[in-house]
């Protein structure tokens, strides 16, 4: 079974890419950089699962585009 990510990380994730659709990549590292210049997260942990989320999300949308 997978990870399951709080709503939170979820909503916050997508929040990110409909403001700053051009800043982040499929980089995980590229894109925690860039949420700890945007957010204040309380936590490292909670930084990196929006990363992650973020990634994710750019993939997604990446393969999407390659698809059609």
């Amino acid at each position: 079974m997978g990870k399951v990510r709080i709503s939170l990380v979820k909503r916050t994730a997508k929040k990110l890419l409909i403001m700053y659709p051009d800043l982040f990549t499929e980089d995980f590292y590229h894109n925690k950089e860039m949420v700890k210049k945007v957010l204040k997260t309380p936590s490292k942990k909670l930084r990196n699962q929006i990363a992650g989320y973020v990634t994710h999300l750019v993939k997604i949308m990446k393969k999407r585009e390659r698809e059609e």
